[in-house]
């Protein structure tokens, strides 16, 4: 008599459904470059079948949110276009609250991007082409590996020109891992295994090892010869963050806050004329030789506000120079203020001179911080938000009061 074969264990049987529910779950977020809803039904679907999910924590009323949603239509096909794709989804957590509130979402927008299901917080700037730009520095490698000259060109194309590039050439990787974690977001880190002396005419270094530092954006480069271990190495990381020479703007100035050297500033009438250009190629050089400081330079032209924080305007002597603590205080030398026509080179050697020297008259910036400005979270549409809500309570208050002379009328009961 024939037996009847034992049935198979209970998670075979299963397993084709698993199957067909992971296949269901891929399908249903198509790749097409669009911006996906997602809800309390399909959220957690999503986090597990998307590497990189990018979203956005929005209420229908939110004006922000409203302004944000064309940025991230035209974000969200580039995003999903990378070599590790991004896709961009938003979820309505004004009605879905449950889901906000599991994420801490406590305002909107709240956009947060989710790397295998482990949420981050993105603060960044929500243009678009900024946005794309930042979001790839998060899922790019903490330190690419290059095995040929075309991997080289490809990573350096790739990379573009918004951040600064390290590249070890004969580096071991395992020098800059740490670094490249800990400056992820502000720069990219490669080790180049195999390349041909073409990049080293490139990079201008004749030796190996050799760490290159790469600003595209600047035009700037420097080479690190070692050695390549304790302070030496993220110093020279941690000053090659920033140019040799930097334009200060709204951008530079958050940068500058995360370093802690004092900045030589060189106050121009306009930072894009020929004089002006010619004396920042001086500041560079003297940058080169001077890397426990700083070189910045801003144009009245391009920022009248900052400048006259430090008593300059438009009537003043520039050029002028002075050493900033990036915060409320700046130092002047003793005879060596203004830049006079001649050699400016031998002035600003004089200058620094003087400042090592200590031959130097220490001022208040007079108005506010601006790296206090850097440091608070309250932007200036925030102040402008809150001076006019302070006037409408005083207002409200004022009627108030004037209604409280008026003699009440008392109702018969």
């Amino acid at each position: 008599m024939a037996t009847t074969p034992p049935p198979p264990p209970l998670p075979l049987l299963l397993l084709p459904l698993l199957l067909l529910a992971a296949f269901s779950a891929a399908e249903e977020f198509p790749r097409d470059g669009k911006v996906i809803d997602l809800d309390d039904s399909n959220f957690e679907a999503a986090l597990s079948s998307i590497d990189f999910l990018f979203v956005d924590f929005y209420a229908p009323w939110c004006g922000h949110c409203k302004r944000l949603a064309p940025e991230l239509d035209e974000a969200a096909p580039v995003l999903v276009g990378l070599s590790e794709p991004i896709m961009v989804a938003k979820v309505n957590a004004d009605k879905y609250r449950k889901l906000g509130s599991k994420y801490g979402v406590d305002g909107f927008p709240t956009l947060m991007l989710f790397i295998h299901g482990v949420p981050i917080e993105y603060t960044g700037s929500r243009k678009a082409d900024l946005l794309v730009r930042n979001l790839k520095k998060f899922v790019a490698p903490d330190v690419s590996t290059l095995e040929s000259d075309s991997a080289i060109k490809s990573f350096v194309e790739n990379a573009g020109t918004s951040f600064p590039m390290f590249i070890g050439f004969g580096v071991n990787e395992s020098l800059i891992a740490e670094y490249g974690g800990k400056y992820k977001k502000r720069a990219w880190f490669a080790v180049a295994k195999d390349f041909s002396e073409d990049w080293m005419a490139t990079y201008d270094f004749n030796k190996i090892p050799a760490l290159v530092a790469v600003h595209p954006k600047y035009n700037e480069q420097s080479v690190f010869y070692g050695p390549f271990e304790g302070r030496f190495l993220e110093d020279f990381v941690r000053q090659s963050l920033l140019p040799l020479t930097v334009p200060i703007n709204t951008e530079t100035l958050k940068l500058l806050d995360d370093d802690d050297r004092k900045v030589v500033l060189a106050i121009l009438e306009d930072d894009s004329d020929v004089n002006s250009t010619q004396l920042v190629k001086i500041l560079r050089s003297a940058a080169h030789a001077n890397r426990d400081l700083v070189f910045g330079y801003v144009g009245v032209k391009q920022w009248e506000e900052f400048v006259e924080t430090f008593d300059v305007s438009k009537s003043s002597q520039l050029p002028k120079l002075l050493v900033w603590d990036r915060n409320e205080e700046y130092e002047l030398v003793e005879g060596s203020e203004k830049l006079e026509e001649g050699d400016q080179a031998s002035q600003l050697s004089q200058f620094l001179e003087g400042y090592r020297a200590g031959r130097t008259i220490k001022k208040k910036v007079s108005g506010p911080s601006f790296m206090g400005f850097m440091h608070s979270l309250v932007s200036m549409n925030s102040l402008y938000i809150l001076m006019f809500v302070v006037a409408l309570l005083g207002v409200m208050m004022y009627f108030t009061g004037q209604d409280d002379t008026q003699p009440r009328r008392v109702h018969d009961e």
